[in-house]
């Protein structure tokens, strides 16, 4: 269902008794483009177009973009960029970035922290005073700045947050227990992220699921289809319980660190639900805490799927794996509504932050535009819709090496209801 992306030094890929269209193509189509069909250099209709160019072009360059164009009308996506040369290394686009966004800026790194807690607690304030008709909106905003509150942990974990390693980790402690995520179980599983993007097994963060797993069992492969389906935006919840609180997967030297940040988190739960709920009773719980907490579930899941998530971004295994490849080409940028980019301290702006994670999410939108400069042929990116959500959740399940995605309802159709029910009513606007 999925396709690969075609070098220009490959086979160049067209439909028989098709013409190539700018129209909107189902994924099938683009996959029966790249995979199966050849344009012959010999055509002397491309002869001709070839003899004909002042300045030598590939014709495979040329279909390409074509099939890119369609590509991203198809997937949601604003540009998808070319395959990344295998002789290009991840230093040697670090070293094209502006020395400055490297550097930490105290003063812009304790704002982020104080537009976070401004906003939450104005969040908190507008659940208090909102008639029940308002409260969607109240929860979305609000969860929407407690979010703010992970990329400030998120920063600190990354050693961009403060030049002191200790305040960070204080504040990087203090800004997870909204959210009762442990900070430094969080830290250590997500430098693994970083170091291993987009390889098949080893990535922590967000990785597809194998033929193996989903022929495992059929109760397993009925909560794979619902938790990779309609509930793919709240998946992060069953990640984080399943990554952040067994000692068993983690370093002996860091599981002291990791009882600590455990022993921070339950103290929060044993003492601030007590507290809410003593002065606002369980219904305030839920009003006031637990679906704020749903609403950054929802971020933090669609965040990381779209980061990483395309039906043409492979995963590779260890043996495969180009690091430049994978965070340069195998990252999203997703432009957000400007309120949710503010609130969230532009943590969307996402490939210069896998390209070095030193860099301070402040600076992100500077390195941005330097990548665009100097490497924006290779970039995927897109802002975020309907049809990019849809693509995701109905598209980009079962992985196969050569195939990349297949989608559950071509794997198992006769369980394979949830899938089609979002294929027949989710919006497909992009």
């Amino acid at each position: 269902m999925a396709c690969r992306l075609v070098d220009s030094t490959f086979h160049l890929p067209a439909p028989p008794k098709m013409a190539i269209s700018s129209g909107r193509l189902n994924a099938c189509q683009v996959h029966q483009r790249v995979r199966h069909q050849r344009i012959h250099f010999s055509s002397k209709k491309l002869i001709k177009v070839v003899r004909a160019s002042v300045i030598p072009i590939s014709p495979s360059l040329k279909v390409n973009d074509i099939i890119r164009s369609d590509m991203c009308k198809t997937y949601g996506f604003i540009k998808i960029g070319e395959a990344v040369p295998d002789n290009i290394t991840l230093k040697d686009i670090i070293t094209t970035l502006p020395k400055k966004v490297f550097e930490i800026d105290d003063v812009k790194a304790w704002r982020s922290v104080l537009v976070s807690f401004v906003s939450y607690a104005l969040g908190i304030w507008m659940i208090t005073k909102a008639p029940w008709y308002l409260l969607p909106l109240a929860w979305a905003w609000t969860g929407t700045a407690v979010t703010g509150f992970f990329v400030v942990g998120h920063d600190c974990a990354h050693r961009s947050f403060s030049r002191n390693k200790l305040v960070e980790d204080i504040v990087g402690t203090l800004a997870f227990l909204p959210l009762i995520y442990p900070y430094e179980p969080w830290r250590f599983k997500h430098d693994k992220h970083h170091a291993k993007t987009n390889m098949l097994l080893e990535d922590t963060a967000w990785h597809p699921i194998l033929k193996e797993e989903i022929d495992a069992s059929p109760s397993l492969r009925k909560a794979i289809i619902f938790g990779y389906g309609p509930l793919r935006p709240w998946m992060s919840i069953a990640h984080w319980l399943m990554w952040h609180f067994d000692l068993r997967k983690f370093k002996p030297n860091e599981v002291g660190r990791v009882k600590i940040s455990l022993a921070c988190v339950f103290a929060f739960i044993m003492i601030g639900w007590p507290l809410i709920i003593y002065k606002a009773g369980i219904a305030g719980w839920i009003k006031l805490w637990f679906m704020p907490w749903l609403v950054y579930h929802f971020w933090m899941s669609t965040f990381t799927m779209v980061h990483h998530t395309a039906p043409h971004i492979p995963f590779k295994a260890s043996d495969e794996w180009n690091a430049a490849q994978a965070q340069l080409n195998g990252t999203v940028h997703c432009n957000y509504p400007r309120w949710i980019e503010i609130l969230c301290h532009d943590i969307n702006v996402h490939i210069p932050h896998h390209i070095s994670p030193r860099i301070p999410s402040y600076n992100l939108r500077e390195a941005h535009r330097s990548l665009q400069e100097n490497w924006g042929k290779y970039l995927n990116e897109a802002n975020w819709n309907w049809r990019l959500m849809k693509t995701i959740m109905t598209t980009c399940h079962v992985y196969n090496k050569e195939r990349f995605y297949f989608p559950f309802d071509k794997i198992a159709p006769e369980e394979a209801q949830p899938i089609t029910f979002l294929r027949k009513f989710m919006p497909d606007y992009a």
